[in-house]
């Protein structure tokens, strides 16, 4: 379980972020056209799997604002924007702010991937929504890097996390 902070406040997930070095596992989560999509449709790219609470929140906006930003430039990229958002609000967002180089997934037919990922929150007043974290996956789906966010309300480390893309 990672304790995390909502406004300084604890809170817990389920469990860890799967580990740096193993597979990443397979997911079947709902896409914005309310098709089922796998990890297995994007083999041979290098991914950025962003995990966040809802596209209906400032820092999460940001977030899916700049990570488009920076898979745009590598045609070997895709960034998988993961959230318990309906695949209607996520294309909305998206579509309104122009943002063509993400695929959403909505978990609203796979209440699983939250548990199996470890990024379903357990308690406080975003419990049953999925915390903020980011994995990079080399081609091959192997985790390189992982992160956490300590706390809800602040931003991954793009930075961290787009130099182990540049090594996948």
């Amino acid at each position: 379980m990672a304790s995390i902070t909502f406004r300084g406040t604890p809170i817990h997930t389920v469990g860890n972020l799967p580990a740096k070095g193993s597979k990443c596992p397979d997911f079947k989560l709902t896409a914005d056209d309310l098709s089922d999509v796998t990890l297995e449709q994007f083999a041979g790219k290098k991914k950025i799997i962003s995990i966040v609470p809802s596209l209906d929140t400032g820092v999460c906006q940001v977030s899916a604002r700049r990570f488009n930003a920076e898979v745009g430039k590598h045609t070997d990229t895709v960034l998988l924007n993961i959230s318990a958002d309906l695949p209607f609000a996520q294309k909305r967002f998206c579509d309104s702010e122009k943002l063509g180089h993400i695929t959403n997934l909505s978990t609203m037919r796979s209440p699983n991937f939250g548990t199996t990922f470890g990024v379903r929150i357990e308690d406080g007043p975003l419990a049953g929504l999925m915390s903020r974290a980011v994995l990079v996956l080399s081609a091959d789906n192997t985790i390189v890097y992982t992160q956490q966010v300590p706390e809800i309300g602040q931003e991954p480390d793009y930075d961290t996390a787009l130099a182990a893309l540049a090594k996948a």
